[in-house]
């Protein structure tokens, strides 16, 4: 049976439900590559040999790299030859270096088989992006966007106590293997039910001026840009958390068993933002959500802060605190993604790719630089998100040019 006659009723039967799911997969395939093996980081050093905790956090920042490195060539590639097969292959380098993270004799090899893993999931980032592009924009865009965003945070909820189950019934390595196991099925989905969604004639020839072209476009948008970098500055303060989060919870609190419940209860309040986010942004408009919660994100930081610094810290101040500051990240993070991109339908799939290069890579960066400070106390983290705050209002501000709030007409005439 040919392609076409294989492709047609899937086009037909993959309804909005199944499709928010597949695209949130996709997205939670990163997720899942990172969260699941906090509870793993003390083992892992144990058993490789790692003298320095905060070396630890390599396990998590080498995923990162090459998850956000790769973006760059996922676009081009997903504009040329189509969404489907690159996708295809994408996970497919993810499960082959999931299975040699698995086998890793030594921490130097676990590092480069993370990347490898961050090479091959890059797709995930750049196609989620460039499929939803391809079928909606506007508002319902980033509606689409907010729902998948919901279903993919149920992993980042769940994550730790998969991870930690799965330590229960077996070494560190097995979290590995079952990390390539999602990939499997994600790219068994994928080639049995995703139709392919760029058009024949929408296909771009990868050519080094065209692509030049492309990433000036992308790179000198002011609205494009002034997101993107919005974006970077608040993923910072995300990696910060991810890369302290077991070490506070071990060495401040010495409260490690609770970690990955209250790591679930911070991780909802996105979870809860991401329902709420849905239910306004079509009313309320992309803009006026994500300006009002990138304010609220950053004073939450700053009280935050000043509790850290003033010593009455404890873990029911870092919970309460952490929880309201990632309620707000989560208003902001699908509507910044949305607006970076609202301008960018033309060279969908480049300006994905260099967006999510942009944000990824330098938010990891700017991640480890706060997670390399820790010295036994929040301090160095809460400080960060309060930095990272106000660097992403001043990128929003650039972005539009001084005023916040205001309401924004695309070119298909739907307020954003």
């Amino acid at each position: 049976m040919s392609s076409s006659h294989a492709s047609a009723p899937a086009k037909k039967e993959l309804g909005f439900v199944e499709f928010v799911c597949l695209i949130a997969l996709m997205m939670a395939l990163n997720a899942l590559a990172i969260d699941s093996m906090l509870p793993a980081l003390p083992q892992i050093g144990a058993d490789l040999g790692v003298a320095n905790e905060n070396s630890r956090q390599w396990v998590v920042t080498a995923y990162l790299l090459g998850f956000g490195g790769a973006q760059l060539f996922y676009g081009p590639l997903a504009d040329r030859f189509g969404r489907k097969p690159v996708l295809l292959f994408g996970v497919g380098v993810y499960v082959v270096f999931s299975l040699l993270a698995t086998l890793a004799p030594s921490f130097d090899m676990l590092i480069l088989a993370r990347i490898g893993q961050g090479l091959g999931s890059a797709c995930t980032r750049v196609l989620a992006v460039s499929i939803v592009r391809d079928r909606y924009e506007g508002r319902t865009m980033a509606r689409v966007m907010s729902f998948s965003f919901l279903v993919f945070l149920g992993v980042p909820i769940l994550a730790p106590s998969i991870g930690q189950l799965i330590m229960l019934v077996g070494p560190w390595r097995w979290i590995f293997a079952a990390l390539g196991l999602v990939g499997v099925a994600l790219s068994v989905w994928a080639f049995l039910r995703l139709p392919e969604t760029l058009k024949p004639e929408d296909r771009l020839p990868i050519q080094v001026k065209r692509l030049t072209s492309a990433y000036k476009t992308a790179l000198t948008d002011r609205t494009a840009m002034g997101y993107t970098l919005g974006m970077t500055a608040i993923t910072g303060a995300l990696f910060g958390f991810i890369n302290s989060s077991q070490q506070i919870f071990a060495d401040v609190f010495d409260a490690e068993a609770v970690f990955p419940a209250v790591f679930a209860l911070i991780a909802g309040g996105i979870a809860v933002a991401s329902i709420v986010n849905a239910r306004l942004v079509v009313s309320l408009g992309s803009r006026k959500i994500s300006h009002t919660a990138l304010i609220g994100f950053t004073a939450v930081s700053a009280i935050h802060a000043a509790v850290a610094l003033s010593g009455h810290e404890s873990i029911w101040t870092f919970a309460i605190l952490q929880t309201l500051t990632m309620f707000c990240f989560g208003l902001i993070a699908g509507n910044f993604g949305a607006m970076a991109m609202e301008t960018m339908g033309h060279i969908a799939g480049t300006a994905a790719s260099i967006q999510g290069f942009i944000s990824t890579v330098v938010g990891s960066l700017l991640g480890f630089a706060v997670g390399q400070q820790f010295n036994g106390t929040t301090v160095p983290m809460v400080l960060g998100f309060t930095v990272f705050g106000l660097i992403a209002l001043a990128c929003v501000l650039f972005a539009e040019r001084g005023q916040l709030f205001r309401s924004h007409h695309a070119p298909g005439g739907a307020a954003h």
